[in-house]
């Protein structure tokens, strides 16, 4: 059993985190457990991943739905985005391959316990992924995505969509993101 209340190594939390039947996240040396997600939640990671398998075949580029761990190397975070893209050659931490160093593309399924987390701390810890170029929230009781892009000299564009008819070009990854098919079987306002 682990002793939630010590701070943890790197190593500790992966060797733990590998035995456990539920996933975690590691920040600053603490663990946080991750919770269930919603119907909507769900179907719209599902829809996401549709949309863009279909589209990166051929492309040297790999499309992972939630259970993809990503650790910031250079703030220590490990996390489990909703869908993450990798493309060119994937690198991972370790022998085990459960942990993607390079993610082009990260996107996050926003619920009320996690939006003001995912827009804040979390997206702070992100942006130190050198490979990063796309940021996505996605919410789920509304139509509205948020494309942080990447731009010259480190900056980030944020571009809001937020009609069902709108589609987002995802320049890094050579694809476009319908938000018809992304909301496609979620109740929305």
């Amino acid at each position: 059993m682990l002793n939630v209340q010590s701070r943890l190594t790197p190593q500790d939390y992966l060797d733990w985190e590998r035995q456990q039947e539920t996933r975690h996240e590691y920040v600053n040396g603490e663990i946080h457990a991750m919770t269930g997600a919603s119907r909507k939640h769900n179907l719209i990671c599902i829809n996401f991943v549709a949309s863009l398998h279909g589209q990166l075949r051929g492309k040297p580029c790999e499309v992972y739905s939630n259970d993809m761990r990503v650790k910031v190397s250079e703030t220590g975070m490990y996390a489990y985005p909703d869908v993450v893209v990798a493309c060119s050659k994937p690198e991972f931490e370790d022998a085990h391959v459960d942990t993607l160093l390079n993610p082009v593309l990260i996107a996050e399924v926003l619920s009320e316990s996690t939006a003001n987390y995912d827009r804040g701390a979390k997206f702070l810890h992100y942006r130190n992924l050198p490979s990063l170029m796309d940021y996505l929230l996605v919410a789920q009781d509304e139509c509205r995505v948020e494309h942080y892009s990447r731009q010259p000299g480190n900056r980030w564009l944020l571009t809001d969509y937020r009609e069902l008819n709108e589609q987002i070009d995802l320049i890094s990854i050579r694809s476009v993101l319908l938000l018809r098919d992304l909301y496609e079987r979620v109740e929305i306002r």
